[in-house]
């Protein structure tokens, strides 16, 4: 399955910022580095030289991820229609058959965490998810077998 190109507002800019960091901030400083490491001799036992080239790679790599990816990346702001039923970005409460509560937040796959209970909507969970009201319930293939989860709340931030 191709991944989606949605993403919240707050995700797009967050993009955005770690392009401008990369390209303004850190790619110049380890240019520098590498420029003062050079100067030193030889470039084959300096630790310092072959770090900072091996990191502008990575940080040129990244710089050009980040710039086609902002440019197929669509925003998808709230909509008041959306008030009362599953979207993309909503924040999702839900209870499984043995009581447990869980929040997710509903987001694009380019700033998914899981660390903050936010979900790709490319995920089983989002996709049973998306058209859903409170009350309802979705069956999701998880692989301990399929798991039924209630939807106690839905809201929007």
């Amino acid at each position: 399955m191709a991944k989606s190109n949605h993403i919240t507002r707050e995700g797009w800019q967050a993009l955005d910022q770690e392009l401008k960091y990369l390209w303004k901030d850190e790619r110049p400083k380890v240019t520098q580095a590498v420029s003062d490491a050079a100067a030193l001799g030889d470039r084959s036992e300096n630790a310092e030289y072959i770090y900072g080239k091996r990191r502008l790679r990575e940080i040129d790599r990244r710089v050009r991820f980040l710039s086609k990816r902002l440019e197929v990346l669509q925003i998808v702001d709230y909509h008041p229609n959306q008030e009362g039923k599953v979207f993309f970005g909503a924040w999702v409460e839900l209870e499984n058959e043995e009581g447990e509560i869980k929040q997710y937040r509903i987001v694009g796959c380019d700033e998914f965490d899981p660390s903050k209970q936010w979900i790709s909507i490319d995920s089983p969970v989002a996709r049973a998810l998306i058209g859903k009201q409170v009350d309802d319930e979705i069956q999701v293939e998880t692989p301990m077998g399929k798991v039924t989860l209630y939807i106690n709340r839905i809201w929007y931030k």
